[in-house]
């Protein structure tokens, strides 16, 4: 056994010291234990305790209107981050003052709903046709119910807080009863009307989708260049002149659209010539001899596609040349065509023709297209009817009757091919072949979709709106354009994306022909054309039962035996009116929830508009979108005063996330693995504004991040233990370093504020975690631990660092709670116990305006910069095994600037710099001294402390041993007494 050294002979001064003494784990262990603080809140009613207190003191409300998740599966990241999100802004305006009122939603009718419910009659049987419409709709409302109670529970998870006792769903009684009177607005006013157009079709679906329903993928097609023969031509006296062996050359991706042609379109502004082929394959479909109009610039890709050897361009053709044509459909004269095809296809100029890609002419199908359809319409051109809803020709279609485009899951049929074939079959093709490219596909089946003539009910965006508020606009595309620039978009370019929208959309088609949702509530006049002024029944009494009966027993009253003679009542005969079994596009109906939330309930905003609508991006031709629409319609202005708009969720490559892929990540498994405050602090730490990533090496960092704070927080904990036992000091009285820490708190204090109202979360998290873990962690606690520990318990100096650790604890869990919603409130009620405490309960302090100090901010910084030379030439030392600790040294400093050397003198800079001695000598430093580039003017010698190591604070000091209590320093003797 080794002698005895003093050290080990000498008292045990550890119980002695204010070591920080806490119960607050440094293993957080989230997820076993944020559940039991979900529970804590609900008993002791957290949300409806903040309106109890917001309407004692008055507050002025904030309202962030919820867009409706759609009830019908499990969460998934992208919903996570969206409630987070806005858990974050309903939390902070709460925090800052307002009356932050949040009422979570689901959207609970439309397709998918329906679609299961079909799934489920099939695996049993059942034909959906024969069950009655009002059994099919109750099927979908309990599906909607059962997974409405699933997702409340998984976003409650998430640490989500707002009026879960009370939520809106759209098939709520009341909820139904606004959407129909909302839409009835759109019927009174005159905006409503039948039309056949073409829309978006899902043959899958078989109903019309919006455009807002729609997403874009690669899609292979049939591309096929077809001859329209040119029969006749008009000379400049305009006497006919017939034409033989001449072609207008056509390319469409779409074979099946052909049966359905009616003119083929030009462009005046592009260059055309009339081009014959010279040599070419005698298996070839273009033959020697063919002549061809084609625009200039795509005439070689087009000969080239069909094979032609050699071509010469015989002549220019002028756009009024063009104007002058009329060809023959490819079909006329066709075997069994039965006379179908023998009309006229006339040329017609269009702006929507390009020399992009094609022939520089494009075939005209007004039933199948949305410019085939306006030139059709400028032209009165003939609407054909030769699809119906499940994607096949009619039957008595001539040799395509019965074809199909797709089937019932969305796989290509014989309808091209059998047109393809026939083309061939009279000579009506130069080449063929298959392209790749994006295709319309219905966002809820993934099938591709087909445009088809159709008659439904719109809404126009351009009729003049008859309701008397021309000020705001005559028609609803006005009125938005003009709401537009009312709102605060975040970012800002979201302005621009659903302005850009506005300004080109067409008419809101409103109609679907589905069964689960809220009907179109009207009746037509049986005989009457669409154009008729009596064609819509507008009678303000019908309209009132309806809503009435709505309000009692929901819309399947629609649906009811003798529903039709009870809501027209003695006044209209029954028998001369047809009632409107479509039910509404489900945009209208979460279009229309600010009526039936905003506008109606007492929770809801005083004026009927949001405070906040937030989303994800695709919202800008969704959600944001319709209920603009809808708001402009009948209140003539937008129903929210701001949006803000996030991105979407990747993995960690930047790649979307997809199940085949394996490389979701769901809100469940990182719940259960690290705990929703993790996930929160990755939402709080990511740019919201762009694309997310996520993935298990984020994780691992924002796990990181979170256990620096969470040590920061324990160590505030640990000292702050006995703090009601003193006396707290004013800041007038507190040294410089206590003083400078006030300052940063007022100018953080302002930043956090500013951050939270711009909905900056990166920017708020950012600045709080690089000040916690920065100046406070690596410097100021790093600095003020010695007088924490060692000081007497009377000393004022240590009693002004704990009022400074009271006062840094009030902020930081406030400033933090709206992020990590859990953490704080268990470092809250490490300190406040209370039965009914809770740190959600609290606002962010008010910082007084004295505690800025920007003069001792700039001190501060320059001491900094001296300590970082100090420190960083203690490392050295450290490194190279000469000291184990920073107290084993005494440097000499080198300040070359005098000021500077005066202010170091005022603080106490050997223990601001951890050292047990210190020097400071004004002037240059030695050759040799350790320096930094980067702080000119001051170098360190470095020299080891001398004297004993005082056994209770571990400082190197000359006077060791001399004082009563052995082995201690002057400062640790008295506070032994």
């Amino acid at each position: 056994m080794c002698a005895d050294t003093p050290e080990m002979n000498s008292p045990d001064y550890k119980s002695t010291l204010n070591l920080p003494q806490t119960d607050f784990p440094m293993r957080a262990g989230l997820p076993k234990r944020e559940p039991a603080w979900l529970e804590r809140w609900e008993k002791i009613g957290v949300y409806d305790r903040l309106r109890d207190k917001a309407k004692t003191e008055q507050r002025k409300p904030f309202t962030l209107h919820d867009g409706p998740p759609y009830a019908n599966g499990n969460l998934h990241i992208g919903h996570a981050l969206n409630k987070i999100l806005k858990d974050m802004v309903v939390r902070s305006q709460q925090m800052m003052g307002r009356d932050s009122r949040y009422i979570p939603g689901w959207d609970c009718h439309g397709l998918p709903i329906e679609w299961k419910i079909e799934e489920q009659y099939r695996q049993k049987g059942k034909n959906k046709d024969e069950v009655p419409v009002v059994e099919l709709r109750r099927e979908c409302r309990a599906f909607a119910s059962e997974w409405v109670g699933i997702q409340r529970e998984e976003f409650k998870r998430l640490g989500v807080t707002g009026n879960w006792d009370d939520p809106y769903l759209t098939m709520n009684y009341h909820a139904e009863a606004v959407i129909a009177g909302e839409f009835m607005k759109f019927l009174m006013n005159g905006t409503l009307y039948q039309g056949s157009k073409p829309v978006m079709w899902s043959v899958v679906e078989k109903t019309a989708l919006a455009e807002a329903e729609v997403e874009y993928h690669d899609h292979q097609s049939h591309t096929i260049w077809v001859k329209f023969p040119v029969v006749r031509a008009l000379d400049a006296n305009g006497a006919r002149q017939p034409q033989r062996g001449v072609n207008v050359v056509i390319w469409t991706t779409t074979p099946w659209t052909i049966p359905s042609n009616r003119a083929v379109a030009f462009n005046p502004e592009l260059s055309y010539g009339l081009y014959k082929v010279t040599e070419a394959s005698e298996e070839n479909w273009a033959k020697v001899g063919d002549e061809y109009l084609l625009a200039d610039n795509l005439a070689e890709e087009v000969m080239k596609a069909a094979r032609v050897d050699a071509y010469e361009r015989k002549e220019d053709i002028s756009a009024k040349q063009l104007d002058l044509m009329v060809c023959a459909h490819p079909f006329r004269g066709i075997e069994g065509g039965e006379g179908e095809w023998d009309y006229d296809v006339p040329l017609l100029p269009a702006d929507h023709v390009t020399d992009e890609a094609g022939t520089g002419f494009v075939h005209t199908a007004p039933s199948h297209g949305a410019d085939d359809f306006i030139l059709g319409v400028k032209h009165g051109l003939r609407m054909t009817h030769n699809v119906l809803e499940d994607g096949s020709f009619r039957p008595d279609l001539p040799l395509f009757g019965g074809a199909l485009i797709f089937d019932h899951k969305g796989k290509e049929k014989d309808a091209n091919k059998r047109v393809i074939d026939a083309m061939a079959g009279v000579g009506a093709l130069i080449s063929r072949g298959r392209i790749k490219h994006s295709y319309p596909h219905s966002w809820r089946s993934k099938a591709p979709l087909i445009f088809r003539n159709t008659p439904q009910w719109f809404a126009s965006i351009d009729r003049d709106v008859g309701d008397g508020q021309d000020a705001l606009g005559k028609t609803i595309r006005q009125r938005a354009l003009n709401a537009i620039d009312a709102v605060k978009w975040t970012p800002e370019t979201g302005r621009n994306r659903i302005y850009s929208m506005m300004e080109s959309r067409p008419d809101w088609v409103l109609s679907r022909q589905r069964a689960w949702g809220v009907p179109l509530t009207c009746f037509v006049k049986k005989g009457a054309l669409p154009d008729d002024p009596d064609f819509l029944l507008r009678d303000p009494a019908v309209n009132a039962r309806i809503v009435e009966a709505f309000e009692a027993d929901g819309a399947d009253v629609w649906y009811m035996e003798g529903a039709k003679e009870r809501f027209l009542g003695k006044d209209h005969n029954p028998e001369e009116y047809e009632q409107i079994f479509d039910v509404l596009d489900v945009w209208f109906d979460s279009g229309s929830t600010h009526a039936f939330v905003l506008r109606d309930r007492e929770d809801g905003s005083e004026d009927g508009i949001a405070d906040l609508y937030l989303e994800g991006t695709d919202q800008h031709r969704g959600w944001f979108h319709s209920s603009l629409l809808q708001s402009c319609g009948t209140n003539g202005r937008a129903p929210y005063r701001g949006v803000l708009t996030h991105g979407f969720t990747l993995d960690e490559k930047g790649n979307k996330m997809s199940k085949s892929l394996g490389n979701t990540v769901a809100p469940e498994q990182v719940i259960k693995q690290y705990g929703a405050d993790i996930l929160r602090l990755w939402v709080a730490q990511s740019d919201y504004t762009a694309d997310l990533r996520i993935g298990p090496e984020i994780l691992k960092n924002v796990a990181d991040s979170y256990r620096r704070l969470r040590n920061t927080m324990r160590f505030l904990l640990g000292s702050l233990g006995d703090f009601d036992e003193i006396e707290p000091v004013k800041p007038v009285d507190m040294p410089p370093l206590e003083r400078w820490v006030l300052h940063c708190l007022y100018e953080l204090d302002q930043e956090v504020r500013k951050g939270y109202d711009a909905y900056d979360f990166q920017g708020v998290f950012q600045k709080v975690f690089n000040f916690a873990t920065v100046d406070l962690s690596a410097f100021y606690f790093d600095i003020r631990k010695d007088s924490l520990y060692c000081d007497a318990d009377d000393s004022q100096f240590r009693h002004a660092a704990l009022t400074v650790l009271d006062i840094l604890f009030q902020r930081l869990t406030t400033w933090l709670a709206p992020v990590l919603v859990f953490t704080m409130e268990e470092v809250w009620l490490e300190r406040y116990p209370g039965e009914t405490s809770s740190v959600h309960l609290e606002d962010i302090p008010e910082t007084p305006a004295d505690w800025h100090k920007p003069e001792l901010a700039q001190l501060v910084e320059r001491v900094r910069n001296v300590r970082r030379v100090v420190t960083a030439a203690l490392e050295v030392q450290r490194r190279e095994k000469v000291i184990g600790s920073s107290l084993e040294a005494a440097p000499e400093v080198f300040v070359e600037d005098a000021t500077l050397v005066t202010l170091l003198r005022t603080v106490n800079f050997a223990d601001v710099c951890i050292a047990s001695q210190l020097t400071l000598t004004e002037g240059a430093a030695p050759e040799g001294a350790f320096t930094l580039d980067e702080v000119p003017g001051v170098g360190v010698v470095f020299a080891l402390a001398e004297g004993e190591k005082c056994q209770r604070c571990w400082k190197i000091l000359p006077d060791v041993g001399t004082h009563a209590h052995e082995g201690t320093c002057k400062r640790c003797s008295d506070a032994l007494g």
